[in-house]
């Protein structure tokens, strides 16, 4: 069985016991969230495709942490001018335990 669900306004496929990594989300680690905009839902090959949403389905899950993600350089250069600049950015994630899948 999967889902796929939007979270934080990304598209996720995401099965039971999966750990996914997502924007960051409010609340503290351990603290239990649920999804309601299922978009999709394979029940063991029935397939439910909502319009937009599946009426009557969640996704539940627990927050797991909060990390940054690796560096992204940013660099701009004019040639044969001297300008030269360099600045980097790390994102916030939280990582998530999707625990259960109702319908």
């Amino acid at each position: 069985m999967y889902a796929i669900v939007e979270i934080a306004g990304q598209q996720f496929k995401v099965e039971k016991n999966d750990e996914i990594f997502v924007h960051r989300l409010d609340g503290e680690p351990g603290t239990k969230i649920e999804f309601d905009k299922v978009l999709l839902l394979d029940n063991d090959g029935k397939i439910s495709v909502g319009k937009p949403l599946v009426d009557g389905s969640s996704v539940s899950g627990s927050i797991l942490d909060h990390v940054r993600g690796d560096k992204v350089v940013i660099f701009k250069k004019k040639r044969r001018k001297g300008y030269e600049k360099e600045s980097g950015h790390r994102q916030d994630f939280s990582k998530i335990l999707i625990e259960n899948i109702s319908f």
